[in-house]
């Protein structure tokens, strides 16, 4: 019986961390740094009029291809939201500069390109859309 208390704490550690993993993967969470503006330059793209999705990915990543069907249905016919899609493997100076440490990561920006809220993993379709419709 000793031998088993082992395995059963460490069974219930490993739930616990996947059930907080779970629930936290994806939900955009509000921008808590003060850095400078992305600007068009930085990106390879125009902004959008009111917000831009800037989605950075990687080749092999399954949730990212989800991610990029999600936000492309969603912004295509929303005229002042752009979608922008960033391979993070090219663009790894980009990367480093705007701290995305996995993928997919999608960064919510306002007109003037700051960033308003931070999407990682695969990102909820209401969850988006309440973020578009908070951006003024």
């Amino acid at each position: 019986m000793k031998s088993l208390v082992p395995i059963v704490v460490i069974l219930a550690m490993a739930s616990a961390y996947g059930f907080w993993h779970r629930v936290r993967e994806g939900r955009i969470q509000g921008s808590k740094s003060k850095a400078q503006a992305i600007t068009a330059q930085m990106l390879g793209s125009e902004l959008g009029s009111r917000v831009t999705l800037v989605q950075f990915s990687s080749a092999f990543c399954t949730p990212c291809r989800t991610t990029r069907v999600l936000l492309e249905q969603l912004t295509k016919d929303l005229d002042d939201v752009k979608h922008l899609h960033i391979d993070a493997e090219s663009h790894l100076e980009l990367v480093r500069k705007l701290h995305i440490l996995s993928t997919p990561t999608t960064l919510i920006l306002d007109r003037n390109g700051i960033e308003v809220g931070r999407a990682v993993g695969a990102p909820k379709r209401d969850d988006v859309l309440s973020a578009i419709a908070a951006v003024r």
